[in-house]
Parts: structure tokens; C-alpha cells; sequence
């Protein structure tokens, strides 16, 4: 399949799907169960919103999902009260497989919501979206369930930045385009043609995420894609226009932790696929700068991107879902 055979067929506008009824008539027919998951640290501004409105419009008027929950790393704020008041199915990361032990990232999140989560199709909205609407969700799936030979839809979006004066339309990705895309149109040019290979929004079939390791942290999404494309090839993937999202900007200094995390994940996924033949050992320490009056002072962040097996390798897991090894 042509880039451009790929952008006209597996690219599509939420709108292709808004005949909600349409599409729980073809879940059913196709037996399948879809679970959203919102992964959340310290969100207590946002959730509710989210989970009143995936609740009444894709549960309670069109019956798509099957369940919402919320995955929480720790929040120190009212982030699981709120929650589970507004009707979400609130888990603890740490409580979910407990004897793996506790590792810290939104990456750990989305990997515990395969095992605690029962739906076929596993659909991930970020928690921090002000502008969510429930195409946010139902444009994701429709792909899933209009086409069964795609397995892995991302969304993609305008990602304004929010100033005290409106909207500033055009801006946002800055990880992406500076750092990500560069990489994967040198190494994989097939995966350069999604638009937000990064962003937080994507559903995917059950049979993919059991099948794939899971790092932590920043570097889960550029993970996802280069392990999927190498065993399912391009034509797995789709993409879906969700308009726009609007949601709280990151400094920069975090923008290079994220960076920082995603490059180690890159060069290790090129060297198990035989890409890179030898590479040293990898620094864990991020060196950044601040100025502190005439001073300079260097800030040292230890950024460790471990992994976790995938799902299948998990005894527990076989177990539950009846899986055989």
C-alpha cells in the first residue's frame, strides 16, 4: 500500500461516524465489548465532565461502550472521589496485579487497564481534554468496527494552546514534529504518515495490546507503533480527525523529558529489530539548565523508561481471559 493509497483509505473524519445508532447496531452484530479507559494524576478539574458525558451519550442514549474507567497513579487530589461519584469504574494502579509491584507512568496505566478491563476494544482518552465531546471516542472506534481488518486507530487533532486572551489556533505537537516524525522518516516513512503519532487518544483490539510490551512512561505511544508496524505492517493502522483539542500546555522542560524518554524507547526498539547492531549503555540522566540571577545551575532528572512484558506473558492474565500460552 502508497502513502497516498494509505492517507485516502485509512484517514477519516469523525463525522464518517456519526450515526451512533449505525454503530452499536454493528457491535452487536459483531459480539464485541469496547471499554474506555481514561488514565488520570491528579485530575479532578476535568474528569467529571468527561465521564458525564461518555456515560450519557455512549452508555445511557447509545449503548457503544461497555464500561468506563478511571486508571489513577496516586492522585493526591480528589481525582478517584470524583470519579467514582460521577459513576466511573475507579482503580488504583498500584492495587491491580499488586504482586508485579508498583512502577510509576502513564504507560503502567494503560498496560493495567488490559488485565482489569474487559472490553475487546480498549479506547484510551487523555483526562485533561476541556473541549471533550463523544466523538472523541465513537471516532475511533467506528474504524474498528466499519473495517475489522484495522487494528490500531490514532486520533488526530489541532492542538491549540489556551492564553489568558482565547485560543491560539495552529500550535501544539512540538514533540512530535521536532523530534518524532524527524525519526520515524528516517527509519519507518510508513509511520510518518500519521499526523499525531503521539497524541492520547487511540483504540485498539484487545489481540494487539496483550501481544505488545508496555514502557512506563513517555515513551508507550512511539512504542505502540513501531511494535504494531512490525508485526502487522502499515495497512493495521488507521486515523481519525477529531477537530480539535484544547488542553493545559506543557513547559518546556517537561517537553524534554518526554523527548528525552521517547529517544531511549527508539533506539531500543531499532536495536531488537536488528536495526542497530550494538549500542552503549544508555545515559538514564537528562542535564537541563536554569538561571538563578548571574548563576547557572544544572538540573539533573533521572528518566528511567522501563518495560513491562506484554500482557500475554502474564500468567494472571491467561487466566482470567482464558488465554493459552
Amino acid at each position: 500500500m502508497t502513502s497516498n493509497e494509505w492517507l485516502k483509505t485509512n484517514t477519516f473524519h469523525h463525522s464518517n461516524f456519526w450515526d451512533l445508532k449505525k454503530l452499536v447496531e454493528i457491535k452487536q452484530q459483531q459480539g464485541l465489548s469496547i471499554s474506555l479507559c481514561i488514565p488520570t494524576l491528579n485530575e479532578e478539574k476535568t474528569i467529571a465532565k468527561e465521564i458525564v458525558l461518555f456515560k450519557s451519550e455512549l452508555i445511557s442514549r447509545y449503548p457503544l461502550l461497555d464500561e468506563i474507567a478511571v486508571i489513577d497513579s496516586g492522585s493526591t487530589d480528589r481525582t478517584r472521589e470524583v470519579a467514582a461519584a460521577f459513576g466511573a469504574n475507579t482503580y488504583l494502579s498500584s492495587e491491580i496485579l499488586p504482586e508485579l509491584g508498583e512502577k510509576k507512568g502513564k504507560g503502567e496505566n494503560l498496560w493495567k487497564a488490559i488485565y482489569q478491563l474487559k472490553g475487546d476494544i480498549i479506547v484510551y482518552v487523555d483526562a485533561d481534554i476541556k473541549n471533550i465531546r463523544p466523538h472523541f471516542a465513537y471516532g475511533l472506534i467506528g474504524p474498528l468496527l466499519t473495517r475489522p481488518e484495522i487494528k490500531y486507530v490514532k486520533a488526530f487533532y489541532d492542538r491549540p494552546l489556551v492564553f489568558s486572551q482565547g485560543v491560539r489556533p495552529s500550535s501544539g505537537g512540538r514533540v512530535t514534529e521536532i523530534l518524532v516524525r524527524p525519526l520515524f522518516s528516517l527509519f519507518f516513512p510508513e509511520l510518518s504518515q500519521l499526523i499525531q503519532p503521539l497524541s492520547g487518544e487511540y483504540a485498539v483490539r484487545r489481540e494487539v495490546l496483550e501481544s505488545i510490551p508496555f514502557p512506563i512512561g513517555y515513551g508507550v505511544e512511539t512504542s505502540h507503533l513501531i511494535d504494531v508496524f512490525h508485526k502487522w505492517g502499515i495497512s493495521a493502522f488507521a486515523q481519525t480527525d477529531l477537530d480539535q483539542r484544547v488542553h493545559r500546555n506543557q513547559p518546556t522542560t517537561d517537553l524534554g523529558k518526554m523527548a528525552f524518554a521517547i529517544l531511549r524507547t527508539f533506539l531500543s526498539r531499532m536495536q531488537s529489530l536488528g536495526m542497530i547492531l550494538e549500542l552503549p549503555e544508555l545515559n538514564t540522566i537528562l542535564r537541563q539548565f536554569q538561571a538563578r540571577n548571574n548563576a547557572y545551575e544544572q538540573i539533573l532528572w533521572e528518566v528511567i523508561e522501563e518495560e513491562r512484558p506484554p500482557m500475554m506473558d502474564i500468567s494472571a492474565y491467561r487466566e482470567k481471559f482464558g488465554r493459552t500460552a
